[in-house]
């Protein structure tokens, strides 16, 4: 018998892990040197800018796995960020995966599991076989702002970047689920991407939906983001849409959905990925919950875009209060405004509504009375008459914040 030439599993690993990071510094390299940095308003919240592949300079929080935030002025400049500018988030240190890996036939779709009819589908066959639709929707991730929590809370410390809307287009995966038959007794939905562990024993990067949920007309397998195919480090070739739904569910490089007959219980559902069992998904600070659920949908969100924190503005001159809120899908009903820390507040315009998934950016001309420093507040209410806290509230994982936000701005002569 002859010895076998093939690289042992965990081999095979390490080398797809280099060929990943090599390919990843060949290609920013050159443009790190350059060495630009930020300042974020939380302790060590200085942060390179740099430029990856297909990439504006972006807030670089770590680089392996490359995890990069939106410079917040770019949210001033629409309702859709562009595709040069939207935030990644990977969390493992084998990503992203080697673009060879992702292209042409060396890439497909396994539908597999608890179905009748196993499906193995190129990307092309997605187009042909079903019918492509679109939708206008936030992305964004449970950590966001967590480097404002106070007390300060483990994982990645970032602002308020971590967010972004696009319009995807894609097939529904409800078309793609039927097509292969869901058998009766289906419970949940495997989602797997092509970043994968860098080594033997890390948990590979799995999400769930029930059978309910990934039936949902609204969830996309999306191949296209603003009119143009997915970045490399937003998914390409093929990534799942969950609109309204925190970015942990939007699995990239989608390329394995396993149908299940029992609950998945895998790391990054539980306990990964875990909020406090209470209406407001907070506890006291520096506890533990007692209960955990799943975290699911985005709660009210409302910024101020068009001034930054400690800038000038004139006295005696009106000056054009802009902004952006959104939430889980039921859509925006009003913003207000106060430059008195609350004690008075005015409605704000809301601007066009791309659909109750996006961005909806707001205006008020606002005329300061007087010099000297005043803090403007906007504070979004949904339509189903939820809106946001005053008082930040705290959970151990620092997911979901969405206090209003104060800016403090200089009003001069």
């Amino acid at each position: 018998m002859q010895p076998s030439h093939a690289p042992s599993p965990a081999r095979a690993t390490r080398r797809r892990f280099l060929a990943s990071t090599l390919a990843m510094g060949a290609a920013m390299g050159a443009r790190a040197w350059g060495r630009e940095t930020v300042e974020l308003p939380f302790e060590n919240g200085a942060r390179d800018l740099v430029a990856y592949p297909q990439k504006r300079p972006l807030i670089r929080l770590t680089t392996r796995p490359p995890q990069l935030e939106t410079p917040f002025a770019v949210f001033g400049e629409g309702p859709i960020t562009p595709n040069d500018a939207f935030f990644v988030r990977y969390h493992l240190a084998g990503s992203p995966p080697p673009r060879e890996a992702l292209e042409g036939p060396a890439f497909q779709l396994a539908v597999e599991g608890h179905v009748q009819s196993p499906l193995a589908l190129a990307v092309a066959d997605l187009a042909r076989r079903f019918d492509t639709t679109s939708v206008v929707a936030v992305n964004q991730c449970s950590g966001n702002g967590r480097g404002l929590f106070r007390p300060r809370v483990p994982g990645g410390q970032m602002g308020n970047g971590a967010m972004g809307c696009a319009r995807w287009e894609g097939v529904r995966l409800a078309d793609v689920l039927k097509a292969a038959g869901v058998k009766p007794g289906a419970r949940h939905v495997l989602l797997d991407g092509l970043d994968k562990p860098p080594a033997p024993g890390i948990p590979d990067f799995v999400k769930a939906l029930d059978i309910d949920q990934a039936l949902d007309p609204e969830i996309l397998l999306a191949t296209r983001m603003n009119g143009e195919p997915l970045p490399w480090l937003n998914g390409y070739p093929l990534r799942v849409v969950v609109p309204g739904h925190y970015g942990t569910y939007w699995i990239k490089h989608l390329h394995r959905i396993t149908v299940v007959d029992a609950d998945f219980k895998g790391y990054w559902m539980d306990p990964a990925y875990r909020i406090p069992d209470d209406p407001c998904a907070h506890v006291e600070p520096g506890t533990k919950p007692r209960r955990t659920v799943p975290i699911t949908r985005f709660n009210v969100r409302s910024f101020i875009t068009s001034v930054a924190d400690g800038s000038p503005v004139p006295a005696a001159r009106t000056t054009l209060l802009k902004g952006i809120a959104f939430d889980g899908g039921s859509g925006i009903r009003e913003v207000v405004v106060s430059d008195d820390e609350g004690r008075t507040w005015r409605a704000a315009e809301l601007g066009r509504d791309h659909g109750r998934h996006a961005f909806r950016e707001w205006s008020l001309p606002w005329t300061p009375p007087a010099v000297g420093e005043r803090t403007l507040w906007a504070r979004a209410t949904n339509r189903l008459g939820q809106s946001q806290p005053i008082e930040p509230l705290w959970n151990p994982a620092g997911y979901m914040r969405n206090v209003v936000e104060p800016v403090k701005v200089k009003v001069t002569a």
